[in-house]
């Protein structure tokens, strides 16, 4: 119980899943998917030590580092 937690709590405060306003069609559900497949890759990096908010703002920025996480996750 207390993984489910972990990973809802993730999804809310770090991927503000909570106010996604996306409503149409099937969109909602994948987004979800993509945000958890996002908060596993991301987990899993141990090249940036460091939370996970600030591993999304570091892939956003930095291409190089979301080239690594990308391919150390085998999705490159």
């Amino acid at each position: 119980w207390h993984v489910e937690n972990k990973l809802h709590w993730r999804l809310d405060v770090v991927m503000n899943e909570d106010d996604c306003k996306i409503r149409r069609g099937n969109a909602a559900e994948l987004f979800s998917g993509i945000r958890h497949i996002a908060i596993n890759i991301l987990t899993n990096d141990k090249v940036f030590k460091a939370g996970l908010r600030r591993k999304m703002r570091n892939a956003a920025m930095d291409r190089n580092y979301l080239a690594s996480v990308l391919a150390e996750s085998g999705l490159s």
